[in-house]
This record gives C-alpha cells, structure tokens and sequence, in this order.
C-alpha cells in the first residue's frame, strides 16, 4: 500500500510547476539526461548536443540557477553534474512512459 502523498500546497505547487517549466526546454531536459548518465562538460555536451557552447552553457547556467545541476572545476574546465537525483528520476519515468505510449499500438476512441 502506497503512502499518502504530502500536501499539495500552493507553494509545493508553485515550486513543482517552476521545474516542470525548467525542463520543457528539449534542450535542457536533453542535457539533464546526458548529466544522468556522468559528468561532462560544456564543449562535450555542446557536441552532444549538436549546440554551440554558447547555448549550451545558457541553458545550464538556468539549470544550475534551478539547482538541477551544479559544476566542479577541473584544471580549465567546469565539469557539470546533476544535482538533484529525484529530478532524474522524474525525467526517467517520463521518457519512459512517453517511449511506452509511442511503442504501445494507438487505442481508438470511441469504437
């Protein structure tokens, strides 16, 4: 039996609504993916990516701001890693669930 789930309150909802919104970007939910899979940093992301450095590092500057992610330094380089390992799982499950949906043969409604 699952437990009830915390309150929803209009602060916790505002909050998850803010993250959601961080991740609609495909960009930045594709780099929060790459970062679930090991640390990179901002050229080898931008490869990744097919981005410029520029953009990239735009959008990670965001993701940081929102505490998704966070950098170390080596030597010259910033190394980014994730930084909140329950959005990954959130990221997962949707991925997951929307590859689902894709695979899954189209349901007619109404027939």
């Amino acid at each position: 039996m699952q437990a009830d789930p915390p309150p929803a309150t209009p602060e916790v909802l505002q909050d998850t609504a803010a993250m959601f919104g961080m991740l609609s970007a495909t960009v930045r939910l594709h780099i929060l993916w790459l970062l679930a899979a090991g640390e990179r940093d901002v050229g080898g992301l931008a490869a990744e990516l097919g981005q410029s450095v520029a953009t990239v590092s735009h959008h990670l500057g965001k993701l940081k701001l929102a505490g998704l992610v966070r950098a170390r330094r080596s030597g010259k380089h910033q190394i980014y890693l994730v930084d909140d390992p329950h959005v990954v799982e959130i990221v997962r499950l949707a991925l997951a669930h929307q590859s689902g949906l894709r695979e899954a043969p189209r349901r007619r409604t109404g027939t």
